[in-house]
């Protein structure tokens, strides 16, 4: 049954589409509970197990490790599905290697992501907005959005990360940090245009939850670990993203995802 057909008495679906272990926590993972605290089923699909990625400590296996951790992370948040597609992490530079999320070919990327979203058949998708300069969002966020378009997914959002706060976060990485490549905010184009945004989320009520589910990601450092206790609520105790379908046509901002 499609989204568009499915009883109006079953439970929606909500299915977030993401590059790596701990993209659906620190990315989505607000989402996910809002979702399911509303009674909505929620799924994960990951590209990649990311064992290109950096860890706290060595592991003999960072894939296997990082995979343990997002299915644990899923308990957590109540996500009853998780898929993983089988591509490799791209890591942040160089030229990607055959199999990994960018050197594969967008139509397989896409073709996997179609096959994960038919098999949940989600109401709403989300996916991350990209914004914080890693290739593989990037990569799997326009393919999110082309498998959208071909499964006619009702509902589709980008999870944002807010421009006005990756201000702030620049600010506060010129004390600790001041040769971080990340400083200049506007000119790389770090985090979503406030202005853009179409949907704000008060999502405090299930900080202590999500706080547990970034635990679980032990092999990575937290990107809210180390700042500012007003700094880390303002990222955390609102979830913020941008409407992709259907199409934004402005207004007051919505408060949830689910239609």
């Amino acid at each position: 049954m499609s989204p568009t057909t499915r009883h109006p008495a079953q439970r929606s679906r909500l299915q977030v589409v993401v590059a790596h272990p701990d993209d659906e926590t620190f990315g989505c993972g607000s989402l996910l509970l809002h979702a399911a605290d509303r009674g909505a089923r929620t799924a994960v699909v990951c590209a990649s197990r990311g064992e290109a990625g950096e860890s706290t400590v060595p592991y003999d296996d960072l894939g296997a490790t990082r995979e343990a951790e997002l299915r644990a992370a899923a308990r957590v948040l109540g996500v009853e599905r998780v898929d993983l597609l089988g591509f490799a992490d791209s890591g942040m530079a160089g030229e990607p290697a055959p199999g990994t999320v960018c050197g594969a070919t967008e139509d397989d990327l896409v073709s996997g992501i179609v096959d994960a979203v038919r098999a949940f058949s989600p109401d709403v998708l989300v996916t991350l907005d990209g914004s914080d300069g890693h290739r593989d969002h990037v990569r799997v966020r326009d393919a999110v959005l082309r498998a959208a378009e071909v499964a006619d997914v009702p509902r589709v959002y980008v999870s944002c990360l807010s421009r006005s706060l990756m201000r702030r976060w620049a600010d506060h990485q010129q004390v600790v940090a001041p040769g971080s490549p990340y400083l200049d905010v506007d000119a790389i184009e770090l985090g979503t245009p406030d202005e853009e945004m179409t949907t704000l989320v008060d999502v405090r009520v299930h900080r202590s939850v999500l706080d547990r589910a970034m635990a679980a990601h032990a092999s990575q450092s937290s990107p809210y670990a180390d700042l500012p206790e007003g700094l880390a609520d303002a990222f955390l105790d609102t979830a913020r993203a941008r409407r992709v379908v259907p199409p934004w046509t402005g207004g007051s901002p919505e408060t949830q995802l689910l239609a």
